[in-house]
């Protein structure tokens, strides 16, 4: 059973000058805040605070004895304001990017006297929030860790969130046809035939894909609210640390060690992509490091191969242990 906690942002200004008053809904597991370094677990598109338990999303990497080990760490994991878990949207959602969410995130860190981060993590948009946040407040977090994600919305990612747009506005099961897009980006065409391998749902006479697409559509149409997705998918077009400045001496002034996790067949933020930020970042930049996650499985890798996330992030977690 979720437990939400709430910080309270009496008045905040977007970068665009908006200013309203923010709730910001979380959740904490392991050690009481104060009591050990702190972890920040950021959420994906459709996720949620809830990383833990029944229906926790990260059961194989956060908890006692696991890669964030719950006996050794405080975690913390914020909703994105206007994700819809905790029943509040936002309706004047393009006034905000995600380096607003990175601000606010912060903001609300600070009310909870974490003063800094032994790691920020996270998963595609949650990895690029990470990004952000490690952009705007540079001496922070110690370990920068985003995972399946980027520092900037490549324009196939803008091209993929505009077409996601176009189903949310247009469809009259905006959800529901948007989720069966966003599953093709999020898998590849050899996990696909790895699974199915063409075959048939006799019962509904339909290709075995074809119902198992069906099935994640009517999943999230149940739990996702319509300006809930309009919002994440708006957020996820935004990433850019650069600001359409110099990228590298953005980077330049973020202390933190740097772990790029790739995933080697993703179709949505590429690993071409993420190899090319590595390669630009090291040539001034010591205390960066790329991993690859090596999957048939794609984007949603990182919410698959556990085992080998545990391998490539084992050195970050050991620090504090006896």
């Amino acid at each position: 059973m979720m437990t939400l906690k709430y910080v309270e942002l009496a008045s905040f200004k977007t970068l665009k000058g908006t200013d309203f008053p923010v709730r910001i809904s979380y959740e904490t597991f392991g050690l009481p805040i104060g009591d050990a370094p702190v972890v920040l677990v950021n959420h994906a598109l459709t996720g949620n605070s809830t990383l833990l338990g029944e229906h926790g999303w990260w059961n194989e990497i956060v908890g006692d004895n696991k890669l964030i080990d719950t006996q050794h760490y405080t975690v913390i994991s914020f909703n994105i304001p206007g994700n819809g878990y905790d029943g509040l949207l936002i309706e004047n959602y393009q006034d905000l990017i995600l380096a607003d969410v990175a601000h606010m995130v912060f903001q609300g860190l600070k009310e909870l006297n974490i003063n800094s981060l032994h790691a920020a993590i996270g998963g595609s948009i949650g990895g690029g929030l990470a990004w952000e946040l490690a952009a705007a407040y540079p001496s922070f977090i110690k370990n920068l860790i985003p995972i399946a994600t980027d520092w900037k919305s490549s324009d196939w990612v803008i091209a993929n969130a505009f077409l996601q747009d176009q189903i949310l506005d247009n469809s009259s099961s905006p959800i529901h046809d948007a989720r069966l897009h966003a599953m093709l980006c999020y898998r590849t065409p050899g996990s696909f035939k790895s699974r199915f391998a063409r075959s048939t749902n006799e019962e509904l006479q339909i290709y075995n894909v074809e119902s198992w697409l069906l099935h994640h559509g009517k999943k999230l149409q149940q739990r996702f609210q319509v300006g809930a997705y309009k919002l994440m998918n708006h957020l996820l077009r935004t990433i850019d640390i650069s600001k359409k400045g110099d990228f590298e001496s953005v980077v330049a002034k973020i202390e933190s060690n740097i772990y790029i996790v790739s995933i080697d067949t993703d179709l949505f933020f590429t690993d071409e992509e993420n190899r090319e930020t590595y390669l630009r970042l090291s040539k001034f930049k010591k205390n960066i490091f790329y991993k690859c996650i090596r999957s048939i499985h794609g984007h949603d890798a990182f919410l698959i191969e556990f085992e080998q996330l545990n391998q490539l992030l084992k050195e970050v977690f050991t620090i504090n242990k006896s």
